[in-house]
């Protein structure tokens, strides 16, 4: 017993423990370096413990001491590296010794650089092995390819990789390549990222049931009028080079087993010209994702297809009738061009839709009610126009029982710009904004409201009143032009018009006109009585005295307020003021008016004493001598023509 723990433990000297990956079978991976001994790994009483891993990585050592039946009976894993010309007798002697009934299955190759000849019996080697599971890293071939008979009788071989394969000879007969992939006699084979331009179909009916061929160069020539495959059921084309739907449907069609397939990552197009497209009809899963396709699609597609993946192409919208795919359950056209939600009339069965990441503005609302099996729906990611058409979208979420997939954070406002980054659950608008109808109701009440409210205020201001004196002032000023066209500016004759009622006429006789006229300078004062030229009508006199005056002088009084003349020559007064931007008003306050007694008319005289300072005539004696310097310093000014006649006379 002490003998073998030492030959044990002296066989393990260059032991490591390590993990290996196998694609979709076993959990493998490999050390490349020579370790040191870890006999602390095995019992020191020489136990059978079972060893389940083992790296041997320099194979050139003397191992000529080693227990081979040892290996085999404690190995399931192996993985060898660095294989060359130098070495690959050694591995082959190696793998020799794993006959059937050995525990030895899963074995990996990295770094393999050997002639093809030796290539082909490392192949040949494990074909008459106990290993399963193969798996072949980084592999150059060196020599020239010729043919070889290879027998593939009697294996234990379930499942192989190939990955980053090497082909050196430039110059060679395919079939010599190629024959010997297509008639493996193993369920499942992966050959990626290998620069592989072609496959050839079977010299007889393959077991083969899965098949993956990622990331090489294949093209729409493979495996056309191939009746061999007849057990495949999974076929991965994903990042080759294939362009023709129709083509690929032929492919297909004479694989009876056929269930998944995917055709990602290629240059697929159809033109929907007059090609009947002919699928496996057992195909059930197809991604199609990352081509170049466009609506014609729907015109070549697996009628009994159930998950079809139809992502990053040019589809801009789903053809009514053109596709009739009663089986189809999930359906993917993320990152398309399409600008509504598609109907489900061609997809009765339909449970999964994703359309993210569109060009939908406006989802229609009725989605839901012509696809009622869809239990998920993801439309996120899409440029929403937060509007009216919106709204009932959102209250389609919420009547959904939580079937938008994504929401709130994925279903956010683009258009307009004012609500960029808002989330559609946070976008409201009033039922008024929305609703046609009750909005022209609502406008059509508002409008006449609006009517009779301006109707009103034309009254109670008596706006028409001023309309027609607008007018009347304009067509007086249009005669005068007309009349008189040089004289454009009116020469001033007058320091002042006097505007006054009757009832305050006495006052303006006996106080104003002789205070102003009779004092220092020459003051000429513009009085209807005496200035009016008779012929004109009085609107006429009363425009051609203001214009022909500095100033104009108001005496207010509660007797001015209800005078119409009086309205009228403070309402041309008033106009003067603002077409000239002069200041030309002059107020006088004769008497206190309460405002009650002020007509709602009589609105701008109202403004003007509360903005404008006026005079107010003085009771006490004392201080009328300021009203008059004040009320003459107000009016003076050198007239270009002057009556000297006048000054100093009494009217």
């Amino acid at each position: 017993m002490t003998e073998n723990t030492s030959s044990l433990k002296n066989f393990f000297v260059y032991k490591c423990l390590f993990a290996l990956t196998f694609w979709n079978h076993v959990g493998l991976s490999m050390e490349n370096e020579l370790l040191t001994p870890v006999s602390d790994n095995f019992p020191e009483d020489g136990s059978d413990q079972k060893i389940k891993s083992l790296a041997l990585i320099d194979i050139n050592k003397n191992q000529s001491s080693f227990d081979w039946v040892v290996i085999q009976n404690t190995t399931e894993s192996l993985s060898l590296s660095e294989i060359t010309n130098d070495n690959v007798e050694k591995l082959i002697a190696l793998l020799s010794n794993f006959r059937q009934g050995s525990r030895l299955q899963n074995l990996t190759l990295t770094n393999v650089s050997v002639n093809w000849d030796d290539l082909m019996e490392i192949f040949q080697t494990v074909w008459h092995s106990s290993i399963e599971y193969f798996n072949v890293n980084s592999v150059t071939q060196l020599s020239q390819i010729e043919r070889y008979v290879f027998d593939y009788s009697g294996t234990s071989m379930k499942a192989l990789i190939m990955k980053k394969i090497l082909i050196t000879d430039l110059y060679f007969i395919q079939d010599d390549l190629y024959r010997i992939f297509a008639d493996m006699n193993i369920a499942d084979m992966t050959i990626v990222e290998s620069e592989m331009i072609h496959m050839l179909c079977p010299s007889y009916e393959s077991p083969l049931r899965y098949l993956n061929f990622l990331k090489n160069d294949l093209t729409d020539f493979l495996f056309q009028k191939c009746d061999n495959l007849i057990r495949l059921e999974t076929l991965i084309l994903q990042w080759n080079k294939f362009e023709s739907l129709p083509k690929v449907s032929f492919m297909t069609s004479r694989m009876k087993s056929l269930k998944y397939l995917d055709m990602s990552n290629n240059l697929l197009r159809h033109d929907g010209a007059d090609v009947q497209c002919q699928w496996a009809e057992s195909l059930e899963e197809l991604d199609l994702s990352s081509n170049q396709l466009a609506d014609a699609v729907f015109e070549c597609l697996p009628v009994n297809i159930k998950k079809l993946d139809l992502q990053n192409n040019q589809i801009s919208s789903v053809p009514k009738g053109m596709a009739d795919l009663k089986s189809l359950e999930e359906l993917n056209l993320a990152l398309n061009r399409l600008a509504d939600l598609p109907g489900c009339s061609g997809f009765t069965s339909l449970r999964f839709l994703n359309i993210e990441m569109n060009s939908i503005l406006t989802p229609s609302a009725d989605f839901f009610q012509s696809c009622p099996g869809v239990r998920e729906l993801q439309a996120g990611h899409n440029p929403f126009k937060c509007s009216c058409e919106l709204q009932a979208f959102i209250r389609l979420e919420r009547q959904s029982g939580g079937k938008l997939f994504g929401w709130p954070a994925a279903y956010v406002c683009e258009y307009p710009e004012g609500l960029r980054g808002t989330e559609l659950k946070d976008f409201h608008l009033s039922e008024l904004a929305c609703n046609t109808m009750l909005l022209l109701v609502t406008a059509l009440l508002l409008t006449l409201v609006l009517v009779a409210v301006v109707a009103f205020l034309c009254i109670y201001l008596d706006v028409p009143w001023y309309v027609r004196m607008t007018w009347q002032w304009t067509q007086t000023k249009r005669r005068a032009w007309h009349n008189h066209p040089k004289e454009q500016e009116a020469v001033l004759q007058f320091h002042a018009f006097i505007s006054y009622s009757e009832h305050d006429s006495l006052w303006v006789k006996n106080e104003l006109i002789p205070n102003l006229e009779k004092g220092e300078g020459c003051v000429q004062l513009c009085q209807h009585e005496r200035n009016f030229i008779p012929g004109k009508s009085i609107v006429e006199n009363i425009i051609n005295c203001i214009e022909k005056s500095y100033k104009s002088i108001f005496v207010l009084s509660p007797n001015f307020v209800q005078s119409e003349w009086c309205h009228y020559e403070l309402y041309f007064a008033h106009h003067k003021l603002f077409s000239e931007n002069s200041n030309s008003l002059i107020l006088i306050l004769l008497e206190p008016i309460p405002p009650y007694v002020i007509p709602a008319r009589y609105h701008k005289l109202k403004a003007l004493m509360a903005k404008r300072t006026y005079l107010e005539w003085p009771r006490e004696r004392s201080k009328r001598a300021l009203f008059w310097a004040n009320l003459r310093a107000a009016i003076s000014i050198n007239l270009p023509i002057a009556d000297e006649n006048r000054c100093g006379e009494t009217d």
